[in-house]
């Protein structure tokens, strides 16, 4: 018999996972490797420690170790904001008027607004660990930056940020919020590196991207002695980070019986959708259980639903490894949309493998449709979502919308990745009526991919 659910499930400092769960040791298919673009052959360790810390650059290759300790620095650190509350949404089921349970495992309970702390804190403990004097990285919403900004005043860390033009100008309170914590923090495409002032000249006046950002900030990691580069989403070793989301979401539904039917997450490069989905998946691979699980991405950026799955490079500028992904070409230009953590043009490597061998679905979803759903579940839980949270709940909700139509109790859990109150300015257009959908055309993506010469 089902336990009486609590609105919000807690588990105790006790119950914290002490390891980070590596979902590639029980794939029966490994992702492809990075390749060294310049001479196309595997990246190696060394290779790959010119541009990332040396114990991630291990972790980035390691397919094979089920499970990592997770440093006793990094668990003090967590305990700050973790274990995050499983919350049954009782309210919007009751809105929906839907027989679906619908839970969400909420991240934002940190000053970052977003799960992207779990990475950022790990990335600069083994930083400081190896005595390096600071890091570089790129920011889309600006969630990554603000949660890296965290993590280097925490270690006392130099913090440089390379921020997608449109969003340095969209959320200024972001970038305010980096610069409180010390980040020095740039608009990309800038004149400040040589790959910028290249994208700057091919792509006049554009609104940049987080290739381009990437770009940047691996030029400036490379050129600076006693840096690194670092990422916030795309890379196995940031998804294996973000498994405690999954981790404790699985702890607090077996401790109450619950078992999820359907779990969707929002998709830009797949740090929170891996998180959450990995241990279940882990689940589904190993014979266990089985779940459906739904990528939810952005009709504007549509890399799953309408990429080519191939080696590309991860970034604009050429100069990253390639990545064997889901990828609508490194030259993709998404437009301004105010999702600004989903505008990537490639997918997780982890991701791209399960959802090529269908254990995985994804679906595009327009703007003003996220936004909709957003409102509608700010009214009734009582929490106002980030953006690209909204595209989860968006789907959630068709979800029980549909077990409305069929009747089925479905079980539905979703990822809230973070609070959407520096995002007061996408609300303000929608609200005002000036929100706008746009889909990319088949012309615009084929071009974009005919681009990528490998």
């Amino acid at each position: 018999m089902e336990k009486k659910i609590p609105y919000k499930i807690y588990l105790s400092e006790d119950e914290l996972p002490r390891d980070w769960y590596n979902v590639r040791a029980d794939m029966k298919i490994k992702p492809a490797p990075l390749l060294n673009p310049a001479t196309k052959e595997p990246m190696t360790i060394d290779e790959l420690s010119q541009v990332f810390c040396r114990e991630l650059a291990l972790q980035e290759l390691d397919n094979d170790t089920k499970y990592f300790p997770i440093p006793d620095e990094i668990l003090s650190f967590y305990k700050m904001y973790r274990p995050s509350p499983l919350v049954r949404a009782y309210f919007l089921e009751k809105a929906l008027d839907t027989p679906a349970k619908i839970y969400y495992k909420f991240e934002g309970n940190n000053t970052s607004g977003s799960h992207k702390l779990n990475s950022a804190i790990a990335q600069a403990y083994y930083a400081k660990k190896q005595g390096l004097r600071g890091v570089t990285t790129e920011t889309g919403a600006g969630q990554w930056g603000t949660a890296l900004s965290m993590a280097c005043s925490y270690f006392d860390l130099d913090c440089k940020v390379y921020m997608v033009k449109v969003s340095y100008e969209q959320k200024p309170f972001r970038r305010e919020v980096m610069r409180t914590y010390g980040a020095d923090v740039t608009p990309s495409p800038s004149d400040t590196t040589k790959v910028g002032r290249e994208i700057l000249e091919r792509f006049p006046g554009t609104n940049g991207s987080l290739g381009c950002a990437i770009s940047e900030a691996v030029e400036k990691a490379v050129s600076t002695d006693g840096y690194r580069y670092v990422l916030g989403s795309v890379l196995s070793q940031v998804l294996l980070h973000q498994s405690v989301i999954g981790l404790e979401a699985m702890t607090a539904c077996d401790k109450y019986g619950i078992k999820p039917d359907i779990i969707i997450g929002c998709a830009g490069g797949g740090s929170n959708l891996g998180g959450l989905i990995s241990p279940f998946m882990g689940r589904k691979l190993r014979g266990e259980a089985d779940y459906r699980f739904i990528a939810v991405e952005p009709a504007s950026c549509p890399s799953l639903t309408r990429g080519k799955y191939t080696y590309d490079f991860c970034d604009t500028g050429k100069v990253c490894p390639l990545q064997k992904m889901y990828t609508l070409g490194s030259q993709f230009m998404p437009s301004p949309n105010h999702a600004g953590g989903l505008r990537y043009h490639g997918m997780s490597s982890i991701l791209s493998e399960l959802y090529d061998e269908g254990l995985m679905e994804a679906r595009s979803v327009e703007q003003t449709s996220v936004f909709e759903a957003a409102v509608q579940f700010a009214k009734v839980e009582g929490t106002l979502p980030a953006p690209e949270s909204s595209h989860a709940i968006r789907a959630a909700i068709d979800e029980a919308l549909e077990c409305k139509k069929t009747g089925e109790e479905k079980t539905i859990l979703f990822g809230l990745t973070g609070t959407g109150y520096f995002d007061m300015v996408a609300y303000q257009k929608y609200n005002d009526g000036e929100m706008s959908d746009y889909i990319p055309t088949d012309e615009e993506i084929n071009k974009s991919l005919s681009a990528i010469n490998i």
